[in-house]
């Protein structure tokens, strides 16, 4: 469970570890200012600074920035089987939680694998180095394609997840896709949506990012669901997390 670097997902080291920055300056002026008896107020203001550092730290790994996600939800892919699309995919947070936790199903992995997007070597062979971490590998596949013009077929995929990936878009980026999704699902198909929520843990662990994650409105993502074909059958919200899980019209 806290075997953080069992898996390589490749997130860079600003992103997991970059609050060791500011614990180290921090550090360095408590005791600077302890040792030239400087006024308290500036050893408790490091103290702070450290404090928070150790707890944001703490956070970030125990929320798993380095190991498989776990799912929001038990309701999605109840059946444990099935052929299930990463959107999205990255290096496989998201396809390995849903490898590890529906044991009969089929995942693969589709990401544009260019440009940067807070992971270093973002690549389907990283994809794959983590499924086979996982003893997954044989269900597992990594595809490269945009998820707003998808290489695969109509009502090719009995589910899909897509996690902190389409909220990266602009507007018509997500209209489209959200339409390539219900496209590429079956009838009745399932749609588990993860995006970054701005919560206290955002503020918390990441307060730097929060420009570029601003606070969500549920109801304009709901209303982009149903009207992309969807009926949004559960949705709420985890640790700097808003999730819906939809399930597409006939």
């Amino acid at each position: 469970m806290f075997d953080f670097n069992k898996y390589e997902f490749g997130y860079s080291w600003y992103v997991a570890y970059g609050h060791l920055a500011p614990l180290g300056v921090a550090g360095a002026l408590g005791i600077l200012a302890a040792w030239r008896r400087w006024p308290r107020w500036v050893t408790a203001l490091a103290g702070v600074v450290a404090l928070w550092a150790v707890v944001a730290l703490v956070i970030t790994h125990l929320v798993g920035i380095n190991m498989p996600m776990d799912l929001p939800t038990t309701r999605f892919l109840s059946s444990g089987s099935g052929r299930v699309l990463d959107a999205g995919a990255g290096s496989g947070r998201a396809a390995v939680g849903v490898l590890l936790a529906r044991p009969k199903s089929i995942v693969t992995g589709l990401d544009i694998y260019e440009g940067f997007w807070g992971i270093d070597d973002n690549t389907p062979e990283r994809f794959m180095t983590n499924a086979r971490i996982a003893g997954v590998a044989d269900r597992a596949e990594a595809r490269t394609g945009d998820m707003r013009d998808m290489p695969f077929e109509d009502a090719a995929f009995d589910a899909v997840v897509s996690a902190y990936a389409i909220d990266h878009l602009g507007q018509e980026g997500r209209v489209k896709s959200v339409a390539e999704v219900a496209r590429v699902l079956r009838p009745r198909g399932e749609f588990l949506l993860l995006i970054v929520n701005v919560d206290w843990v955002t503020w918390l662990v990441s307060p730097h990012a929060i420009a570029h994650h601003p606070r969500q409105d549920p109801a304009r993502w709901r209303t982009l669901l149903e009207q992309g074909g969807f009926v949004v059958e559960e949705d709420g919200t985890r640790p700097a997390t808003l999730y819906f899980l939809a399930r597409k019209r006939q």
